[in-house]
């Protein structure tokens, strides 16, 4: 015997979804149909009382045929995620006597009540409350945090070795300045000393200088001493000077050859110009000779000199002494005096400073006195022979 039922549907089904919540009024319950011995039959809603769902929606009143007024939902700040249900068991279907009975489902499990209101099927899509979006965190690669402590110990070593080379670089710096210093003083000292050396007299070294460009003149009887100086001689030629009156008895015969002797060597010479006013002659050898400098300063009293020549036939001698006086006005013409001892011979021979340069030419020695010597200038010398 067939039993009218009303088909379960499951929770969370399609035919869940399409169910308006909503049941006629007008349409009571029928009765239920007697089995074959006058027992009712037994029907899933009569048979056995299922235990109420709390999510249903309640059942219409009798006799009330408008529907329950829809409840008005507001959209939450958040919309949470409706908890599904888990799905009912399908009902099973039994045999009595021929006849198909329905079993009810399990009842289902009960959920804790949260304190909200179960959403009532109204017809209308409820506002489903959407979870709250919390942004995944962003994972940290595990390689960075290990670069990290590296990137700072090499930057931190980095910044010591730059400071280490700024301090060294200042330390040199000081350094440097140090010895700057000291090298200016050692500098002043030096030239403290060669201030005191130049006026450190050593006759040694300048006669040691001066000899090699002195000579003995043998004109006819006469002897006297001649010098190389300047640089105006061409080719292998060097000029000489000397005074006049050692040569003036070959100039007088008209002769004009002179021998410049020292030592063992022998060099003939020729009288090129001569001044008799000034008692000055200038001599030409056909070889080369190293000459003299000159001073151009004006002697001073007390200035130390080396006079060279050869007294009496003696070549290579030396005699040292100091400038007494400088007479530029004597009738003669400027006349240098000086102490050191000169005799016949000497004539025509340099007078000569410390610093090797000739400061006159030894001309003459006063009679019946010692020490008292005169020469030329030698700068008169030297604009009146156009030499040197």
């Amino acid at each position: 015997m067939t039993m009218t039922y009303e088909p379960f549907t499951p929770a969370g089904s399609d035919e869940q979804r399409r169910y308006d919540g909503r049941r006629r009024a007008e349409q009571p319950p029928e009765a239920p149909e007697r089995g074959q011995w006058g027992e009712p039959a037994r029907d899933q809603r009569w048979s056995e009382p299922v235990p109420a769902d709390p999510w249903a929606e309640p059942a219409a009143q009798p006799g009330w045929s408008e529907p329950a007024p829809q409840q008005a939902w507001e959209p939450a700040p958040q919309q949470r995620a409706p908890q599904q249900r888990a799905p009912q068991p399908e009902p099973r279907v039994q045999q009595w006597g021929g006849d198909q009975h329905w079993e009810p489902a399990a009842p289902l499990p009960r959920q804790r009540h949260t304190g909200e209101q179960p959403a009532w099927h109204t017809g209308l899509t409820p506002a489903v409350e959407a979870p709250a979006y919390e942004p995944e965190p962003t994972p940290r690669r595990a390689g960075g945090t290990r670069l990290k402590p590296a990137i700072i110990g090499v930057v931190t070593l980095l910044l010591l070795v730059a400071g280490w080379q700024a301090y060294r670089i200042e330390g040199m710096s000081r350094h440097n300045q140090d010895l700057a210093a000291v090298l200016s003083a050692e500098q002043g000292r030096t030239d403290q000393l060669e201030k005191k050396l130049a006026g450190v007299f050593d006759p040694e070294a300048v006669s040691s200088g001066v000899l090699p460009s002195v000579f003995r003149v043998r004109a006819g009887g006469f002897t006297g001493t001649a010098f190389a100086v300047g640089k105006k001689a061409t080719g292998n030629q060097a000029n000489l000077i000397t005074n006049y009156h050692v040569v003036a008895e070959t100039w007088t015969d008209g002769g004009r050859k002179v021998s410049l002797e020292r030592g063992s060597t022998r060099i003939s010479a020729t009288i090129v110009k001569v001044d008799k006013g000034k008692d000055l002659a200038l001599l030409r050898a056909n070889q080369k000779i190293a000459g003299l400098g000159t001073s151009t300063n004006q002697v001073k009293p007390g200035q130390q000199v080396v006079v060279v020549g050869a007294p009496l036939g003696l070549d290579d001698s030396v005699t040292t002494g100091v400038i007494s006086a400088y007479r530029p006005n004597d009738a003669d013409g400027p006349t240098v005096q000086f102490d050191a001892p000169i005799n016949p011979g000497n004539s025509g021979g340099p007078v000569v400073n410390a610093n090797e340069q000739v400061v006159g030419v030894a001309t003459a020695k006063a009679k019946d006195a010692e020490g008292i010597g005169l020469a030329i200038p030698i700068k008169t010398a030297c604009d009146t022979l156009n030499v040197c």
